[in-house]
């Protein structure tokens, strides 16, 4: 059986803490080799809203690309993404990276645009893949990181999971050392 490394972006802005932790059990359930990045809470891009948590996750899986999406929406739905009634966003998961595949794949365009776009998005998979290179633009994510100018407010947040703390406390993660 053949694994692929993926990197997934989680975001939650309605009982954040609740949403996060059912989406990372959920992924825990079928990625292999899975890691955490910090959680960050930001100011909301493109919706008006309360402010998200966000992480990146990696991991190891044997399913196909598609199949590994249409699982991912299966996990937003199970936490009412999709409820007619529901007011924010409870939880998001996008597929950012799929081993190094660059492509539009039935709609779901890889590498994911919002890594360059989004703070929330690029600060933590800096963190988790600083030397890995980002397979649209050739460079790594730590120096994708240093050179960005992105003008979005992001601060660590402290975040439990599986009584694992996800985020250190003190200056590692200060922005200041881009």
């Amino acid at each position: 059986m053949s694994l692929t490394r993926v990197y997934l972006g989680l975001g939650s802005n309605i009982e954040r803490d609740t949403h996060l932790c059912a989406g990372l059990d959920a992924l825990a359930g079928f990625l292999e080799d899975m890691h955490c990045s910090p959680v960050f809470e930001s100011q909301p891009v493109g919706i008006k809203s309360g402010p998200f948590l966000n992480l990146v996750v990696s991991g190891l899986t044997a399913l196909p690309l598609m199949e590994l999406d249409r699982r991912l929406k299966f996990i937003e739905a199970d936490n009412g993404r999709y409820a007619p009634e529901r007011k924010g966003l409870p939880l998001d998961i996008d597929v950012l990276l799929y081993a190094e595949q660059v492509g539009n794949f039935d709609g779901l365009v890889l590498p994911r645009a919002e890594i360059l776009k989004n703070a929330f998005v690029l600060w933590p998979l800096s963190l988790i893949a600083s030397d890995r290179v980002h397979p649209g633009v050739g460079k790594t994510f730590r120096q994708l990181w240093s050179e960005a100018e992105i003008d979005q407010v992001l601060a660590p947040f402290a975040f439990e999971w599986r009584g694992q703390q996800l985020t250190p406390v003190g200056a590692e993660l200060a922005r200041d050392e881009r």
